[in-house]
C-alpha cells in the first residue's frame, strides 16, 4: 500500500532540489540564528501548525497588498522590488539554505521591512495562506529538470499551479522567466489549465524584460551562455473553477 502522508500527519509531497550547498560562511550561520525566525509569515510548518489554520493576514500584511516570489535564488529580485514597493508586504519562499541565508544579508544590507521568508516548499505556504489573497506572483528562472523523465519535477505542473491559483486574487499577475525553450513550452501548456490568461499580444511582450525587471546572476549565466530569455506575464482569470 502506498503511504501518502507522513507520520506527522503532512501530505507526503516529493521534493527533489537540494535542501544545502557548500559550507556557510560564519556572518551567513549568524544571519539564519538571529533574523529568520524574526522574519516568518507565522506557522507554516506542519510542527508549528499541524491543523493547517490559516495565517492572520491582517497581520502579516498591515492592510497592504501581498506578493510573493517562488524560489527566490540569491534573492537579488526579492529585495529590489521590496525596494520599489515599500507599500507593499512580500513573502519569499526557497528551500535552498544558501539562498536563505544570501537572501537575509541582503535584507540587512538594504534595511528593507516588507519582505517575510519561508525557507521551505512553497506548498506548505499555499497550504495556510486564505484564499484569494495574492495579489502578484513571481517564479523567475526555476529549476528547469531539462531531461524529459523529469518534467513532472518542474513547478509548472498542476501539483503546484493549482493551489497557486487557489491563493491569488482575480485579476492577480503572476510572472514567469526562463532562458530555457521547452520550459517555456511547459509553461504555457499548464499555466493556462490552473486559471491563468496568457497576456501576451506580440513577441515584444516575452523577448522584453518587464519595466521594474532587474537581471539577476542566474539570468547573467544564460546570457553569458547564449541562451535567450523569456518573460511570460499571466493573469488569475475569473472564470476557471479549481477543485
Amino acid at each position: 500500500m502506498t503511504q501518502d502522508t507522513h507520520p506527522s500527519g503532512a501530505p507526503w509531497r516529493n521534493f527533489y532540489g537540494r535542501f544545502r550547498g557548500k559550507t556557510l560562511r560564519p556572518n551567513q550561520v549568524e544571519f539564519l540564528e538571529n533574523d529568520l525566525a524574526k522574519l516568518s509569515p507565522g506557522p507554516v510548518t506542519w510542527d508549528e501548525n499541524p491543523d493547517r489554520v490559516p495565517l492572520d493576514l491582517d497581520r502579516l500584511t498591515q492592510g497592504r497588498p501581498l506578493w510573493l516570489e517562488i524560489g527566490f535564488g540569491g534573492g537579488e529580485h526579492l529585495v529590489h522590488q521590496a525596494q520599489l514597493n515599500p507599500d507593499v508586504m512580500f513573502i519569499g519562499c526557497e528551500p535552498f539554505v544558501n539562498g536563505v541565508a544570501m537572501l537575509l544579508g541582503k535584507i540587512r544590507d538594504a534595511g528593507v521591512e516588507n519582505i517575510r521568508v519561508h525557507a521551505g516548499d512553497a506548498r506548505h505556504l499555499f497550504d495556510v495562506l486564505p484564499a484569494a489573497c495574492v495579489d502578484r506572483a513571481f517564479l523567475l528562472y526555476p529549476d528547469p529538470w531539462p531531461k524529459k523523465r523529469h518534467h513532472r519535477r518542474r513547478f509548472v505542473t498542476q501539483d503546484h499551479l493549482r493551489p497557486l491559483a487557489h491563493v491569488m486574487k482575480p485579476d492577480a499577475i503572476f510572472r514567469v522567466a526562463t532562458d530555457i525553450p521547452d520550459y517555456v513550452r511547459q509553461t504555457l501548456a499548464e499555466v493556462p489549465q490552473a486559471g491563468f490568461d496568457w497576456l501576451a499580444q506580440g513577441p515584444d511582450d516575452w523577448r522584453s524584460p518587464w519595466g521594474d525587471w532587474i537581471s539577476t546572476r542566474y539570468e547573467q549565466k544564460a546570457l553569458r551562455e547564449g541562451r535567450r530569455p523569456h518573460y511570460l506575464t499571466f493573469r488569475r482569470n475569473q472564470n476557471t473553477p479549481l477543485d
